[in-house]
């Protein structure tokens, strides 16, 4: 069963990422007063990328690579995760560290593909990403950390349910920090700034077509459903069921109820110049030190 976790892992993000990004896509165009696309429409974008030509624009390897070593890593990242609170074969032999890693280097292949991409508004939008990872990781970081604190263990399976196990003052204060997050983990308006369409035309994708930039959209839808899943795996995993069936159909529930959240807030906020944005992320960061501090007290 162990090892069968590791493909429901898979499976589960693989087909349910794209359909929530067309809930996002549905739920902005509501709210802006348009019909919007149909809720399948990203499975069909997707499938139409792949059937392109691949644009290889600066012509080197690293610009190539880029897209399918993120979406790797991304996936490594999602193998490793206990996604109804068990640990799995690989989680085992892994910790939080390496999760952390996988997500790290996802985001850093996407970067050095932009970079050598040759394109002035890719690098600009390159510079962004990486501005936005240096103060967002260490709060994702810290997140995990504080469930490690509370369990006496680095492991995935401990620090995930950690965090929420004794919900005192540093768990109110560590969700508030992580609901104010979420829109930059899920580059959403206002914390789209790394692409910002008006202003340098998507950034780090803008030379990327077909296969490659296929991989590029699923990557982020898959990182997207990846940060909603932590939020109700860290915070609310006490009100899943012990069956598997019956907890992931809540939390599959619950991951849609946040991108309802996540669409409105998208939908009604302008976006973030980057300097506004990373006084932003340095006061998250500041509060998740207090949160981890009080955790280590056990409050």
């Amino acid at each position: 069963m162990k090892v069968v976790a590791v493909f429901i892992n898979l499976i589960y993000f693989l087909l349910l990422a794209p359909f929530l990004e067309g809930v996002m896509r549905k739920l902005t165009a509501r709210i802006q007063s348009r019909q919007g696309p149909p809720l399948y429409q990203p499975y069909l974008d997707l499938l139409k990328l792949l059937g392109k030509e691949n644009l290889n624009s600066s012509g080197n390897w690293a610009f190539r690579l880029a897209p399918i070593l993120s979406f790797s890593s991304m996936l490594a990242a999602i193998a490793l995760v206990p996604l109804t609170g068990e640990a799995n074969i690989l989680a085992h032999s892994s910790d939080l560290m390496t999760l952390i890693y996988f997500l790290t280097l996802s985001g850093f292949c996407l970067l050095v593909g932009a970079l050598a991409s040759g394109n002035p508004f890719a690098a600009v939008g390159a510079s962004r990403e990486m501005m936005t990872t240096v103060m967002l990781e260490p709060v994702l970081a810290m997140l995990l950390i504080l469930g490690a604190v509370r369990n006496g263990s680095f492991s995935l399976a401990a620090a995930v349910p950690g965090v929420a196990s004794i919900r005192g003052l540093s768990y109110f204060l560590m969700l508030a920090v992580y609901l104010l997050a979420l829109q930059a983990f899920v580059s959403r308006q206002p914390f789209d700034i790394a692409e910002a369409e008006v202003e340098i035309l998507e950034g780090p994708y803008l030379e990327y077509s077909g296969p490659n930039y296929a991989l590029l959209r699923y990557t982020l839808n898959l990182k997207r459903m990846f940060y909603a899943w932590l939020l109700i795996s860290c915070f609310l995993n006490f009100i899943l069921p012990a069956n598997f069936i019956l907890s992931l159909l809540l939390q599959t529930a619950l991951i849609i109820i946040v991108f309802v959240l996540i669409s409105a807030v998208g939908a009604t906020h302008p976006r973030f110049r980057i300097d506004q944005a990373l006084k932003y992320y340095a006061l998250l960061l500041i509060l998740a030190l207090i949160a981890i501090g009080f955790g280590v007290k056990g409050w």
